[in-house]
């Protein structure tokens, strides 16, 4: 089927309606098909983004009005939409749930962006009663363009027939349902989906691109959210149009003169990226990957990141691992820049301790001790103040400190309310390091003032 370029954003009522899952589908469908087709990830997830980038092909990639500024996301978004045949962003949490109130929510990024919406609605205890449920998304909020929706967990062919009979009349087009199945199940892990090695998401993906054309009307999805259909009003300027308006606008970012080696931890203990941020460490210097469990030191580097993952799950290798925990040691010991995240951060403390008691010797660079014995979780949006800088982002763990690290903040650091929070920005030598998983595609100062960081103790030293 041929088409003009077509977008849509997958939302729900609530979490736990099968966004994710239906977009994994989708995504695998279409590109089934033949179309490039790009994923977008509403919020500040970076374990959706993993899944979307391997069922679509391209990477996933953020969009978060919290974490970066509303022409940030505008560029970002007509940058990548540009380059693809369809483009399918799936929202966060309920349609409206934001930091505070709509701020950040799928609804607002809808909104920005126009991006009409297609909702997922689990219908596994509901028939009619989606009428009213779906007429009111709809109709709350005037910039939201409601133009289909997709039922899961329906049971029969009759129990479908009653939710469409609900779409018609709340003026929302039926565009077809999920039935149960199990196989279809993906597990979770604590707010997110799992990166696990015990399941095969692979096999999950193409079973779902193969199940949902038998019951979705494809043909019609992507009719409905073309370009043609893209506003109501005859004068608005096309999807296109808008792309080509703005494209131009994507930033530029200044190029580090010489170009520094930047290594980026990347396996199955630290995969937590945001892409837009490695796509701006490349204006700073080239990129190369490591891995902290399986090789056996570290590449010669300028400039070390250490992101965020799942090290409790691998602990015991990589504390076995020790002529990689010496030779990063070594390299922050030596006065080598590095920058860790939350499970990056985990890694260069002196252990981790699991939630079954065993401590597990880690790199040593910082003088802490990380511990998932008893531990809630931490969760939230983050603004950093830094010598004048102010970068945002995320924190989500439910590791704690079970002995901190003696130095004193860098900086100030609040919540999207601007609250005061605990968590901190941690430095011994040229290490940094701290929970909070920030966005700085927006921000690109602050790779800098981590470099310069580096060269003003370089200039101070006798």
């Amino acid at each position: 089927m041929s088409v003009s370029k077509s977008s849509f954003l997958i939302s729900a009522p609530s979490s736990n309606s099968g966004k994710t899952t239906l977009t994994l589908g989708l995504l695998r469908a279409l590109r089934d098909r033949g179309f490039g087709v790009q994923p977008f990830k509403c919020g500040p997830d970076y374990i959706d983004t993993i899944h979307h980038t391997n069922a679509a092909g391209r990477p996933g990639v953020n969009l978060d009005t919290f974490m970066a500024s509303e022409a940030h996301m505008r560029a970002v978004y007509a940058h990548y939409a540009s380059q693809a045949d369809v483009s399918v962003a799936e929202g966060v949490m309920g349609l409206f749930d934001g930091a505070d109130k709509m701020k950040g929510s799928s609804a607002e990024i809808a909104t920005l962006l126009d991006i009409p919406v297609v909702l997922v609605i689990n219908a596994q205890s509901m028939a009619y009663s989606a009428a009213p449920l779906i007429y009111g998304l709809k109709n709350f909020h005037a910039g939201i363009r409601v133009v289909g929706a997709i039922f899961n967990f329906v049971g029969t062919e009759s129990h479908y027939r009653f939710l469409q009979d609900a779409c018609a009349d709340a003026g929302v087009e039926a565009l077809g349902y999920l039935p149960r199945n199990e196989a279809l199940h993906i597990p979770s892990r604590h707010l997110g989906l799992r990166i696990s090695t015990e399941t095969n998401y692979e096999q999950i993906i193409r079973r779902l691109a193969e199940v949902i054309p038998q019951t979705v009307d494809l043909d019609r999805l992507l009719e409905i959210t073309s370009s043609k259909h893209s506003s109501d009003d005859a004068g608005a300027l096309s999807v296109q149009e808008k792309i080509l308006n703005i494209e131009n606008q994507t930033i530029a970012w200044p190029r580090q003169s010489p170009k520094l080696r930047i290594t980026i931890a990347r396996d199955e203990a630290f995969s937590f990226l945001y892409h837009q941020n490695v796509e701006t460490l490349r204006a700073f210097g080239d990129v190369q990957w490591f891995s902290p469990v399986h090789d056996a030191g570290l590449p010669e580097t300028d400039l070390l990141y250490l992101p965020g993952g799942y090290p409790e799950l691998f602990a015991e290798q990589l504390s076995g691992n020790q002529s990689m925990r010496d030779s990063i040691r070594q390299y922050c010991e030596n006065g080598g820049l590095a920058y860790a995240e939350c499970g990056g951060l985990m890694y260069l403390g002196r252990e981790l301790i699991d939630d079954h008691g065993n401590a597990f010797e880690m790199a040593g660079v910082l003088d802490c001790v990380t511990t998932l014995q008893y531990s809630k979780m931490t969760l939230g949006y983050r603004t950093m103040r830094w010598d004048g800088l102010e970068v945002n982002g995320h924190e989500f763990h439910y590791s704690t400190f079970r002995e901190n690290p003696p130095q004193g903040p860098l900086a100030q650091m609040t919540n999207a309310r601007g609250v005061p929070v605990p968590t901190q920005l941690f430095n011994v030598k040229n290490t940094f390091a701290s929970y909070t998983h920030f966005y700085w595609a927006d921000k690109p100062e602050f790779i800098r003032h981590l470099i310069n960081q580096t060269t003003k103790k370089a200039e101070s030293r006798p």
